[in-house]
């Protein structure tokens, strides 16, 4: 349950304070590298090399590659050390039917029990994540994540289930990887796809408490990714 308290810290967006430890900024530095796409999938990390990239030493970046195992970003070979976490197809499937299933439900029981609190914290977030897909001057792709990973966040914030939540994050930093790679190889980016058009909607149908309605253009959100990517290998 430490990890989980460590990494459910650590993984949240919301918080804008430097990491507290050499560990802490060793993971988020090297989560950032893996995610976006930096460190390549199926890439060994070799201690000796990225203890003076990241700036810490050999001890501290095993500890923060061991959280990074945790989230299932990095695998671990015994004896042989780390490598990033390979992709796949199937992964991504697996992934998008997992997080379909966990988010949806957390979304349903967010609008059943959220309170006027919860409305407002969302109502903030939608807004925030408009201004940036809308506003050209503030369209940069870091920028973004952080303001749909709070969104998406707010959408299942009226959940009490810290399990729910704390897996759904791991299952956001995946996907968020997966979009990454697909944008930076492919052209599937600019698909004509509506993205603000798909936030809007789960927003309107959230903020109206029609949980059907929301969870339906959720898993359609959700799947869209996986479709493109699909259609791109």
């Amino acid at each position: 349950m430490t990890n989980l308290k460590l990494l459910a810290g650590v993984s949240s967006e919301s918080a804008s304070a430097a990491p507290r430890t050499l560990v802490e900024r060793a993971y988020l530095g090297l989560r950032h590298d893996v995610v976006c796409g930096k460190l390549a999938p199926g890439e060994r990390l070799r201690v000796e090399h990225l203890k003076d990239q990241y700036e810490v030493g050999a001890g501290t970046l095993r500890e923060a590659l061991s959280l990074l195992v945790s989230d299932a970003l990095v695998t671990s070979e015994g004896q042989r050390g780390f490598r990033v976490a390979p992709i796949s197809l199937a992964d991504l499937e697996d992934l998008t039917n997992t997080r379909v299933m966990l988010e949806t439900e957390a979304l349903r029981q967010s609008i059943r029990h959220g309170d006027a609190n919860w409305e407002a914290a969302l109502v903030v977030s939608y807004e925030l994540l408009t201004k940036t897909e809308t506003d050209l001057a503030e369209s940069g792709s870091d920028l973004w994540e952080r303001r749909n990973k709070a969104f998406h966040e707010a959408l299942i914030a009226g959940f009490d289930s810290t399990w729910s939540k704390y897996l759904l994050s791991i299952l956001y930093r995946h996907a968020e990887r997966y979009r990454n790679i697909n944008w930076r190889l492919t052209a599937a980016h600019a698909s004509g796809r509506d993205v603000h058009r798909e936030h809007e909607d789960i927003f309107r149908a959230a903020i109206d408490r029609q949980e059907a309605r929301a969870a339906l253009a959720l898993e359609a959100h959700v799947r869209l990714t996986h479709d493109i990517v699909k259609r791109q290998a």
